[in-house]
């Protein structure tokens, strides 16, 4: 096997054709080695309507680590803090598997309703938010840390400073933030470098075939600024699962996290199950696959409460989309990005001048002058 260094550590992943779950990246511009697909750990527990009780999420987590997998990913405030609990039960069950297994979670969310301070970015939530995640784990350090949401209301510098603590402190290992704009995102990771801060290593972004507007900024900054992208609703709720159409909309809970779902959505979804069916797979597959293929992503979130769910969404690792078939998703899923992303896009024409350039062909436009008797 050949290997570019300048790709692998420009994009921060190293992929291969083995996609298995124990086939690991290290995550980010760290050494901290995760696999490919992390188990999402929203489902563990009933409390919010569409999870599965501790018995069944416990036989899901040995089922993951089971076929190799490592990286498991929980918030405080999932399922009322009984996700960060149930995950705890089973390693305190489960001797000596602890160390073996990168557990990541979120602060932010607040659990203490009328305490201004029990959620947040500021340094006394930060601190007690993770002495309850600690507590609810039955463990002395969280692996990975996600900002789970940018706090508008605190300055950044002092959310990274009481990061860099925790990290001192041997409480948390490595930092990530959650569903933040590329900016500040940026803005943060130069900070962190300047102060000798321990850095951002990876960015938890919603990414699908029906969410794809991170590829304006997050993707290249990412690579740039050395995180790497862990795409969570990679399924979009399930949406992309094939289960769901026109005919046979997505009601109850679920819905309320997908909103109104667009004809050009359902059209998007129709696409998927055409192939889906032509690569003797599910749509599912199809779709975790995409994401999964795209540069800069280093793992991709899976939600699964039954052993059935886990078993069909690993399969994703073993399908390698046909060229044909990611052009037909990458067209009929293309965004709308903001300005000046779609401009971009077009100036291409007029830098290169009919031209190829790292593999990006041109043409030649009206504004280029045809010969040297047109050139002033």
């Amino acid at each position: 096997m050949t290997l570019n260094l300048k790709t692998v550590y420009h994009l921060n992943i190293y992929k291969t054709e083995n996609m298995s779950l124990n086939s690991f990246v290290t995550l980010g511009h760290s050494g901290l080695r995760v696999s490919r697909l992390v188990m999402g750990a929203m489902t563990f527990g009933e409390e919010t309507g569409f999870g599965s009780d501790a018995a069944q999420s416990h036989q899901v987590l040995s089922k993951y680590m089971e076929l190799g997998g490592n990286f498991i990913d929980t918030a405080n405030i999932y399922t009322k803090g009984h996700s960060e609990k149930i995950i705890g039960d089973y390693f305190a069950k489960e001797k000596g598997k602890r160390n073996r297994v990168v557990i990541a979670s979120k602060f932010m969310g607040n659990l203490y309703a009328g305490d201004p301070n029990g959620g947040g970015a500021g340094r006394k939530a930060i601190f007690d938010q993770c002495h309850q995640s600690l507590r609810r784990l039955q463990t002395d350090y969280i692996d990975l840390y996600w900002l789970h949401a940018w706090d508008r209301l605190t300055p950044v510098e002092e959310t990274m400073s009481a990061l860099n603590d925790l990290v001192r402190e041997g409480k948390i290992r490595y930092i990530g933030f959650s569903d933040v704009p590329a900016w500040k995102a940026a803005q943060t990771q130069v900070m962190a470098k300047a102060n000798n801060w321990a850095p951002i290593i990876a960015l938890q972004l919603e990414y699908s075939l029906l969410e794809r507007t991170i590829e304006g900024e997050h993707v290249e900054m990412a690579a740039e600024l050395g995180m790497g992208i862990i795409p969570w609703s990679p399924l979009k709720s399930g949406l992309l699962s094939g289960k769901f159409t026109k005919a046979t909309p997505m009601s109850g809970v679920r819905s309320y996290f997908v909103g109104k779902v667009t004809d050009h959505q359902y059209a998007i979804i129709d696409e998927v199950v055409k192939i889906a069916k032509e690569l003797d797979t599910k749509p599912a597959i199809v779709a975790l696959a995409w994401v999964q293929q795209k540069s800069g992503v280093s793992g991709t979130l899976l939600g699964a409460r039954t052993l059935e769910q886990l078993e069909s969404n690993v399969k994703s690792m073993d399908l390698k989309l046909p060229e044909s078939a990611i052009k037909r998703l990458d067209e009929i899923s293309k965004p709308t990005l903001n300005f000046p992303y779609d401009f971009l896009g077009n100036t291409i024409n007029l830098s290169q001048a009919g031209t190829t350039v790292n593999g990006i062909p041109s043409q030649i436009t009206p504004m280029t002058p045809a010969n040297d008797a047109e050139r002033h």
